[in-house]
């Protein structure tokens, strides 16, 4: 380890010579000013990992000090040591961004944690990150090998994301390693699980199942629409539970989280599928036959979310909910910022919904444009780029407004997605549909050991296309690639973040209530 060279500035710095020396046998390396005046010529000499800088120092005080220190090298860790407790005092030097501060007399004991907590704080953790895994590792794998319920998965998940975000923090990339051979094998599993329910769920044939997409209104959001308090439903498209981790710190700050949930999307885990069934409180085929003017085939023309207000105000009259509501869907900056503008107008409409698209477009675009592939090259990098956007993006705004007006507030999506790296052949004829991640036509071949194939549609309540058509899904981290320019097709799309199939990332999806601040 390298030497930890100090600068300590205090006008009585020769009474400071016992923690002096204390701190040299213990390996570090100090150097020494007794004004302000002085640091400062003395910081010019050589760098410094760390500065000691006494409050109250005649001449140049700790603050000016403070103060030149920082234009001039904004990251180096300032200490702050102060004979008062003044809370103006305080104040002023928190607001000049100091690391820590101390109150007169220190002791040796109260400098070294200091110097630990600001200089080896991320290294400590570190150690102490990868030592908790490396305990919960063996607990995980005995919970999968397990019997597990749909309550016990969404369990799994919210570890595993967690363990994702902690030790994305330590920055140890071997132990990142074992955690997505952990997420892999979990996967796997998972998705013998759903092969095995789904079924039986959507069919209602199994008390014990999940909520999903077409029930989330019936059992999640309508018991939140009994008082008179507007309810804003946001829905976030395409957004991951970890996604919602990574921009949780930035809504928090106006909002409280009532709770943090999960459901479950329904196959295939696309909007076109999993959204309109969401609002629609229907299967597909259900939609298809119930409201066809509504719905849209896969291999029709057109946009295949165009009626989404409609469908939801059909499953409101359906359970008797006569309410004023709204529904806006946001696809582009300029229409975020006309409905941050729009707010007050929906001033006493009980249920009032946002579709926001701008997470689905990013996976798109990281597909298609090398700039935001670079950008969102890794997951840590594609929730870091999803929180910035949040941060700065009218979806922001709209978060305050709704805090300010103490209105009850839901985030929740249509599924997730989930980034793609061992292809699967699959031979289709011209009408077979282009996802990546889930497949529909009459022609179909392919290995049956590689995908969840579901022979007739209607078992599951999905449309046909015509009277032979199937459907077949890609399980954790697969994608289907056609024989034709294999290896181009491949290359492409290896890494990219697709949508359609069956993985926790798709399947296991936010859904968060708050309450304001």
């Amino acid at each position: 380890m390298s030497v930890v060279n100090i600068l300590w500035a205090d006008d009585e710095i020769d009474l400071l010579k016992p923690h002096i020396i204390f701190l040299e046998q213990k390996g570090y390396e100090v150097a020494t000013a007794n004004s302000g005046d002085e640091a400062l010529d003395v910081i010019k000499t050589k760098p410094f990992d760390i500065v000691f800088l006494d409050e109250n120092m005649p001449g140049l005080s700790g603050i000016e000090t403070l103060s030149s220190i920082k234009n001039q090298f904004p990251n180096l860790p300032v200490i702050m040591i102060t004979k008062s407790e003044e809370e103006t005092i305080m104040e002023d030097a928190i607001g000049s961004n100091i690391s820590d501060y101390l109150i007169k007399p220190v002791n040796p004991n109260q400098i070294l944690l200091c110097l630990k907590k600001n200089l080896e704080n991320k290294k400590l953790i570190s150690q102490k990150t990868t030592s908790a895994y490396q305990q919960e590792f063996r607990n995980i794998g005995m919970e999968m090998s397990g019997n597990l319920s749909y309550g016990d998965w969404m369990e799994v998940y919210r570890k595993l994301v967690y363990w994702e975000l902690e030790l994305d923090k330590s920055g140890d990339d071997s132990m990142m390693e074992v955690l997505a051979m952990q997420k892999n094998e979990a996967n796997q599993v998972f998705a013998k699980y759903i092969e095995r329910n789904y079924t039986e769920w959507v069919n209602g044939k199994n008390e014990k199942k999940p909520v999903l997409s077409h029930t989330l209104f019936k059992e999640k959001i309508f018991p939140y629409m009994k008082s008179d308090n507007p309810v804003y439903v946001i829905l976030i498209d395409n957004l991951r539970y970890d996604q919602w981790k990574a921009i949780q710190p930035i809504v928090e700050q106006y909002f409280r989280v009532e709770k943090d949930e999960m459901y479950y999307s329904i196959l295939p885990t696309v909007t076109q599928y999993a959204r309109n069934a969401l609002f629609a409180g229907l299967l597909p085929s259900e939609i298809e036959k119930k409201y066809p003017k509504y719905w849209v085939n896969e291999e029709d023309e057109g946009t295949k979310n165009q009626f989404e207000g409609e469908l939801l105000g059909e499953n409101l009259k359906r359970y008797g909910k006569d309410i004023k509501f709204s529904y806006n869907k946001v696809l582009n900056l300029t229409a975020g910022k006309k409905l941050v503008e729009s707010l007050p107008n929906l001033t006493g409409t009980l249920l009032n919904v946002i579709v926001y698209n701008f997470v689905d477009m990013l996976s798109h675009a990281r597909t298609e444009m090398e700039v935001i592939r670079e950008l969102a090259e890794n997951e840590a990098a594609y929730r870091s780029i999803t929180a910035s956007w949040f941060e700065h993006s009218p979806l922001h705004d709209i978060f305050k407004y709704l805090s300010e007006k103490k209105y009850q507030v839901i985030i929740t999506t249509d599924h997730g997605s989930v980034r793609v790296q061992d292809p699967v052949k699959v031979i289709g004829d011209r009408n077979t549909n282009t996802n990546l991640r889930y497949k529909t036509g009459r022609s179909l071949d392919y290995d049956r050991r590689e995908v969840f194939e579901v022979l007739h549609p209607q078992d599951v309540f999905l449309p046909k296309m015509n009277v032979s058509s199937s459907y077949i899904f890609c399980r954790s981290t697969d994608f289907f690639a056609y024989p034709n320019n294999f290896n181009y097709y491949v290359k492409y799309y290896r890494n990219t973040f697709q949508h359609g199939g069956i993985s926790m990332e798709e399947v296991l999806i936010p859904f968060i209530s708050l309450t304001a601040k």
